[in-house]
């Protein structure tokens, strides 16, 4: 399968002292047993770049930039960046529109254009409402989804 990590994962991951840390730890580690192809776009990054670069007291990780540089780095070494294209505004277009889609959702709709985009038709996510609208995706939660057990 092939799976897009939504940013809550990689600031889960960057969080040891968050509750859903160990979870995402785990769901990404669990899907890689599995075989499953894990991947990132660059919304993803930015996103992530503007969690960890956020004040604690507006609801960021607050960390200085040389370290989020790392973070940032490590992220790209672990999943596989797949590249914006041409076909992402389209497709993005196409999905606001026959949905309707309003506000920040519009942010949701763009990693959906991108999965169509790059045929990935799943998502590891802690916020699975922010994709109920799209039907054709399979969400992945990180809080439900059991270990492999190793051998």
């Amino acid at each position: 399968m092939r799976v897009l990590l939504d940013t809550n994962i990689l600031a889960r991951i960057a969080q040891p002292g968050h509750p859903h840390h160990a979870p995402a730890l785990t769901a990404v580690d669990t899907l890689r047993q599995r075989g499953d192809e894990l991947f990132l776009v660059p919304q993803v990054l930015y996103e992530f770049w503007v969690i960890c670069t956020r004040p604690i007291e507006q609801n960021g990780l607050g960390l200085q930039v040389p370290v989020v540089i790392e973070k940032h780095e490590q992220a790209k070494a672990l999943f596989t960046l797949l590249p914006d294209s041409d076909g992402i505004f389209p497709a993005w277009e196409k999905l606001v529109r026959q949905l309707e889609v309003k506000g920040k959702h519009a942010h949701d709709a763009r990693l959906v254009a991108a999965m169509e985009t790059h045929r990935i038709d799943s998502a590891l996510t802690f916020n699975a409402a922010d994709f109920s609208h799209y039907p054709r995706l399979t969400i992945i939660d990180p809080l439900t989804i059991p270990p492999v057990l190793r051998k």
